[in-house]
């Protein structure tokens, strides 16, 4: 038989045995087409890097005709979802819960100005936490004012020959840095993968390894086996935090405006649940390989890209926004970003933290449920 045939017979014989592998194997399948797929249909459906329907509080001290008129463009707008504030106190406060992200104030005195030929300025107050959101709003806003400004001096409409600017505010981040948005998101993402991805191996390398046979002829009940594989990599995610905050307000410049207690604190809640959800992927499943390609699946990917880190969930579609809230780095990122941006806001936190903490006892007992003592 000559060297050619050979060859083939033995790439045919091996290439059948990669495929029947592959149909035994059905996480190669997900890994090379499902994670395709749902990938180009998120970015190409779900993702949108503009601001749309952005809650805005607007405050009408002026009920003059141009105002009025000012405020029907708004109201218009796409991109805009408005609430009547009764003053600016309590918009304000509407702001730093969280419930708006901008304002727009009509001062008194705008219809007056314009009757009288001098310019006049719309206050407008911005959250400016995620600083490409803020530069977006503000553009926005930048924009209908001069859309507005436009139409009415081609209706030769003297009142609206002065001038109309827009004095920006921006609340959290005055300087408008990126940076100050991305690093405690970043932190999310860096707790996220020690407490899912790491944990995630620990049952499963014991039963691959061989040496669950060992611990299961040991007095070990469930809970001390449990408590063994959650506290090590507990202690590592708290030390990485806590470098990581040493990184980003030291190296990066980045503020923290809220209490260390309360940022360790609420870290080890979202660390608990990261580390529960972990642990029940390694309960259930016996090999490393396909326990790694889960949590970063099931964990990492949607950490990534449904917890407002990149992209605002508000300006995604309805199920990618149902879907963000069984992410628990959703809910960390909120907190995280309101400790480091807005201080100890406990109207942000308080609802953020329960949430994490059902989250993370549902996970524990799960995972505890699922751990055997039996060799089946």
């Amino acid at each position: 038989m000559s060297p050619s045939k050979l060859f083939f017979m033995r790439m045919r014989g091996m290439l059948r045995k990669e495929m029947l592998q592959i149909r035994r194997d059905p996480s190669s399948i997900a890994l090379a087409v499902v994670l395709p797929m749902a990938l180009l249909f998120l970015f190409g459906y779900g993702v949108s890097l503009d601001a749309e329907n952005v809650p805005v509080a607007v405050v009408m001290d002026d009920n003059g005709p141009p105002a009025r008129d000012l405020m029907a463009r708004f109201l218009g707008s796409r991109y805009f979802h408005f609430r009547q504030a009764a003053c600016v106190s309590e918009a304000q406060q509407w702001l730093a819960e969280g419930q708006v992200d901008g304002i727009v104030h009509l001062q008194d005195n705008l219809t007056a100005r314009l009757a009288q030929g001098r310019p006049a300025q719309v206050q407008a107050i911005i959250n400016g936490v995620d600083a490409n959101r803020a530069r977006l709003i503000q553009g926005y806003f930048q924009g209908l004012l001069q859309t507005w400004q436009s139409q009415r001096m081609m209706q030769g409409d003297a009142v609206a020959r002065p001038m109309v600017g827009l004095a920006p505010r921006i609340w959290f981040n005055e300087a408008a840095v990126s940076r100050n948005f991305l690093v405690p998101g970043l932190i999310t993402l860096i707790m996220t993968l020690i407490g899912i991805l790491l944990t995630a191996l620990v049952i499963a390398r014991e039963w691959e390894r061989g040496t669950m046979e060992a611990l299961l002829a040991t007095p070990l009940r469930r809970f001390d086996l449990l408590l063994a594989k959650v506290l090590p990599y507990f202690i590592l995610g708290m030390a990485g935090m806590g470098l990581s905050l040493v990184v980003a307000v030291t190296l990066f410049g980045v503020p923290l405006r809220g209490s260390i207690v309360a940022l360790f604190g609420l870290s080890a809640v979202f660390m608990l649940a990261s580390q529960g959800f972990g642990l029940l992927i390694s309960a259930a499943i016996r090999v490393q390989f396909v326990a790694a390609q889960i949590s970063i699946m099931a964990g990492f990917l949607p950490a990534f890209f449904l917890s407002g880190l990149l992209f605002d969930l508000e300006s995604t579609p309805l199920p990618i926004q149902m879907a963000s809230h069984i992410v628990p780095a959703r809910y960390f990122v909120a907190i995280s970003h309101t400790l480091f941006m807005a201080g100890d806001l406990w109207p942000v936190l308080l609802p953020n933290t329960i949430i994490l903490a059902g989250m993370a006892t549902f996970f524990m007992v799960m995972a505890y449920r699922k751990i055997s003592k039996r060799l089946e």
